[in-house]
C-alpha cells in the first residue's frame, strides 16, 4: 500500500505488507469423512437469520425444556441465550452418552514420566467419579448452586471430574491455570467470592515433581488480607496415600479428596435441571492493566457453540481419538479439550507434561501410541517442536487428518512446516482467532469446504459477521491493504455474559469504543471490540495481526509486530522471534527484535544482518529495527507464550515486574545484562 504521511494514519489503520500466500485443499478423503460439507451453511448462518440460526448448534444437545426466547437484548450488551430453556453440562458431557457408549473412553491421561501406565476412564467411570465428586462437593463441602469454587490444579484426570462435578450441581467453578503464582490464585479467589479451593500437592514438569500445595498456602492468606475467607482446601494427591508437597496440612481446613472419596461410594447425585443463561464458569484473563477481568459464560450459550464448533470446524466424530495440547486452566482446554469434545461423546487426551519432555518426539509418540488422528495446539508449541526435534515427526507411524492452530497468529513459514512435517501434507489446517472473552471461534476455515492459506485465520465462522473499523468507526473496504480494528456486528451464543461484579468496565472494556447508542437495546448498536488489528483479503479471509497494543508507530507509520516477526522467520537458522517497541527520539518508536536460534546454530554478526535484510525486504526500510538481539531464549510463560512484556521492558530500561510466574526467570537477567550493558 501506499504509505500516508506521518499523522495521517488513524490509530485504528496499520501498515500491511503481507504476500498473499498459495491455497491448500483438504484431501478428497477428508472431505468424504467430514462433518460439515454444505456450503449453505451461510446461508443459514446470515444476518438475515439472526438469532435463530444458533437452533442448529443448539439441537445438538439435550434440553430438559426447549427454551422459550433464542436471544434477549433487554439487557444490552448483557445478551441471555436461550431463555427459559433447563439444561445441565454434566449431563450432555457424561450421562446422555451412557445407552451408546458406556465402555468407550472418554478421556486418555498420560503423564510426563514415559514409564508410567496411560489412564483411561471411560464414560461408565468418567459418570461414577462426576456423580461421586459431586456429592462430596455437596455435602462435605457444603456447596450449593450458585456458590463459586476456585480450582488451581495441573492437567490430570482430576481437574474435568471436579470441573463436571461442579457443573452437575449448579456450582460456578473459575479454573486456575496451574502456573500461576499463588498470589494469582488468591486475587482470583477474592474477586469471585470463592469459600472453597480445590487443588493438588505436586504435578511433574520437565521430569521434576513441583511442589504445588504451598501455592495454596500463599493464596488462602491474600484471600485472608482482602478480608475473605477460604473454608475448605480440598487436595487431590499425585500418587494416592503419598504426600508431595513440602507445605502442612491444616487441620480443619485442608483435607485430602483421596480420603474423603470413599465415604461416597456409590453415591449418585441428579444433575441439577438450571436456567440456560445461569453461568457454567469464571475465566478470568489478564488485563493489560488493572486486575484480572472474570469472564463470565454461560450454561446453554456457552455450551451450544462450544458443541457446534467441535463438530463443524474441528471436524470430531465420536469414534475421533481428539488431543488439544492446551491446558485446561484457559479457555482453550475448556472449550476443546473438556466440554466441547465430551459434550459429542469423542475421546479426549489429557498430557500432564511439557511436549519436548524427554525429547521431542515424545507428542508423536503419543500420538502413534493412541492412535490420535486430530491435534490441537499453539503457533508457540509447533514453533518449539520445529526446533528441537525438526525431523522427529518422520520417525513416527501417526497420521493426523486434521490440526489446529490457535493461541496467536501462525507465520507462514512455521505452517508450512507443521502441514508437510507434522501433517506429512495430508492433514487439514484450521488456523483460528477467538479468545477467552468468545468462548469459542470468531474466525477459522471451514476445513471441509475452504482452501487453507498459511498465516491466515480464514473466513468468519458460520453466524459471525465482522466489521473493520478505522478509529472513527468508518468501515476499512475489504482487499484495500488496510488494517484496522476488527469487531463483531453481532451477539452469538458461545460470548461471555459479563465481567464478573464489573459491569461497567464489561462496557467500557469491549463495547464502548463503537457503540452507537448508549441507551439501545439494539445488538445492531453494539458492536463488540475484541482488542485485536486485522485485514481483511480480497477472498474474504482475515489476517489477524495481533493486539491493538502491540502495534508500534514508526514515524506516523503503524506496523504490525506479527508481521515484523513473520518477516524474521524467513530465515531458516531462526527458531522464535519477538519484536518490541523501543523509544526513539526522532521516530517515536521503532523496532527492537529479539531472535532466537535453531540447535547448532552459531550466532554471528552475518546473522543480525541476514534479520535486517529480511525486514527490509519483506516490508521496506521504515521498519529497519533499531536492534537485533540474539539470545539463549525468549522469557516464558509456563504455557510457553513469549512475554514481550518483559523483553520491550528490558529494551526501554524500565521494570521487568513479576517474572516469578515465568518458566525460565533466570534468562531475563541474562538478555539485561546483554541488552544494558
Amino acid at each position: 500500500m501506499n504509505h500516508k504521511e506521518p499523522g495521517k494514519v488513524t490509530e485504528a489503520q496499520i501498515a500491511v505488507h503481507w504476500q498473499e500466500e498459495q491455497y491448500f485443499h483438504p484431501s478428497e478423503d477428508f472431505v468424504a469423512q467430514a462433518n460439515m460439507t454444505d456450503k449453505g451453511i451461510y446461508d443459514r448462518f446470515g444476518l438475515n437469520n439472526f438469532p435463530d440460526c444458533f437452533h442448529e448448534y443448539a439441537e445438538l444437545l439435550s434440553w430438559y425444556r426447549r427454551w422459550d426466547t433464542t436471544f434477549d437484548a433487554s439487557d444490552a450488551p448483557c445478551w441471555k441465550w436461550f431463555v427459559g430453556g433447563k439444561i445441565n453440562a454434566s449431563y450432555n458431557c457424561i450421562d446422555r452418552h451412557l445407552d451408546s457408549n458406556r465402555n468407550k473412553a472418554a478421556i486418555v491421561f498420560v503423564p510426563e514420566l514415559e514409564h508410567e501406565p496411560h489412564e483411561v476412564i471411560t464414560y461408565q467411570e468418567l459418570y461414577v467419579r462426576v456423580n461421586e465428586t459431586a456429592a462430596l462437593l455437596r455435602d462435605f463441602a457444603g456447596l450449593k448452586t450458585g456458590d463459586r469454587v476456585t480450582i488451581h490444579m495441573p492437567m490430570s484426570t482430576d481437574l474435568p471430574v471436579v470441573m463436571l462435578a461442579c457443573a452437575r450441581l449448579g456450582v460456578i467453578h473459575s479454573v486456575v491455570f496451574g502456573g500461576f503464582s499463588g498470589k494469582a490464585c488468591g486475587e482470583r479467589i477474592a474477586d469471585s467470592g470463592s469459600s472453597v479451593l480445590i487443588t493438588t500437592d505436586g504435578y511433574y514438569r520437565n521430569g521434576k515433581m513441583l511442589d504445588h500445595k504451598v501455592k495454596a498456602d500463599e493464596a488462602v492468606k491474600v484471600v485472608s488480607e482482602a478480608g475473605q475467607i477460604v473454608e475448605k482446601v480440598l487436595v487431590w494427591r499425585r500418587y494416592p496415600d503419598t504426600y508431595q508437597s513440602e507445605a502442612p496440612m491444616k487441620p480443619g481446613r485442608d483435607f485430602f479428596m483421596d480420603e474423603h472419596l470413599p465415604e461416597f461410594r456409590g453415591v449418585r447425585v441428579e444433575p441439577v435441571e438450571l436456567d440456560a443463561d445461569a453461568p457454567l464458569f469464571l475465566m478470568y484473563t489478564s488485563g493489560t492493566t488493572g486486575r484480572p477481568k472474570g469472564c463470565q459464560h454461560s450454561i446453554g450459550g456457552y455450551l451450544t457453540y462450544v458443541a457446534g464448533t467441535s463438530k463443524y470446524v474441528q471436524d470430531i466424530h465420536p469414534e475421533d481419538v481428539y488431543w488439544c495440547m492446551a491446558d485446561i486452566g484457559w479457555i482453550t482446554g475448556h472449550s476443546y479439550i473438556v466440554y466441547g469434545p465430551l459434550a459429542l461423546a469423542a475421546t479426549s487426551v489429557i498430557y500432564e507434561g511439557v511436549p519436548t519432555f524427554p525429547d521431542a518426539g515424545r507428542p508423536w509418540r503419543i500420538a502413534e501410541r493412541l492412535g490420535v488422528n486430530i491435534f490441537h495446539t499453539a503457533p508457540t508449541t509447533v514453533r518449539m517442536l520445529r526446533k528441537f526435534g525438526p525431523e522427529e515427526p518422520k520417525k513416527y507411524n501417526f497420521e493426523f487428518k486434521h490440526m489446529t492452530t490457535v493461541g496467536e497468529p501462525i507465520e507462514p513459514e512455521v505452517w508450512r512446516w507443521y502441514y508437510d512435517v507434522i501433517g506429512k501434507g495430508k492433514a487439514a489446517i484450521v488456523d483460528t482467532w477467538w479468545q477467552t472473552e468468545t468462548g469459542g471461534f470468531l474466525c477459522s476455515t471451514m476445513p471441509a469446504i475452504h482452501s487453507m492459506k498459511p498465516g491466515s485465520a480464514g473466513p468468519a465462522m458460520p453466524g459471525i459477521h465482522p466489521v473493520i473499523y478505522d478509529e472513527d468507526g468508518n468501515t476499512v473496504a475489504e482487499g484495500s491493504g488496510i488494517a484496522g480494528n476488527i469487531c463483531i456486528q453481532n451477539p452469538w451464543p458461545g460470548g461471555f455474559q459479563t465481567i464478573w461484579g464489573d459491569r461497567n468496565r464489561y462496557i467500557k472494556t469491549y463495547y464502548e469504543k463503537y457503540c452507537k447508542d448508549s441507551q439501545s437495546k439494539d445488538w445492531r448498536d453494539w458492536p463488540y471490540f475484541p482488542g485485536d488489528a486485522a485485514t481483511q483479503s480480497s477472498d474474504g479471509y482475515y489476517r489477524i495481526l495481533g493486539r491493538v497494543d502491540d502495534v508500534i508507530n514508526v514515524a506516523g507509520h503503524r506496523l504490525g509486530t506479527k508481521e515484523l516477526e513473520s518477516a524474521c522467520m524467513t530465515i531458516s537458522d531462526l527458531a522464535e522471534a519477538a519484536v518490541v517497541p523501543v523509544t526513539d527520539d526522532l521516530k517515536g518508536k521503532v523496532p527492537d527484535v529479539y531472535v532466537s536460534l535453531q540447535p547448532g546454530v552459531r550466532e554471528s554478526k552475518d546473522l543480525e544482518k541476514a534479520v535486517v535484510l529480511a525486514i527490509e525486504t519483506e516490508i521496506g526500510k521504515i521498519a529497519r529495527p533499531k536492534n537485533v538481539w540474539i539470545v539463549p531464549d525468549m522469557p516464558k510463560t509456563r504455557s510457553g507464550k513469549i512475554m514481550r512484556r518483559v523483553l520491550a521492558s528490558i529494551s526501554n530500561a524500565t521494570d521487568v515486574g513479576d517474572i516469578t510466574t515465568l518458566a525460565n526467570p533466570e534468562v531475563v537477567e541474562h538478555i539485561r545484562d546483554m541488552v544494558q550493558s
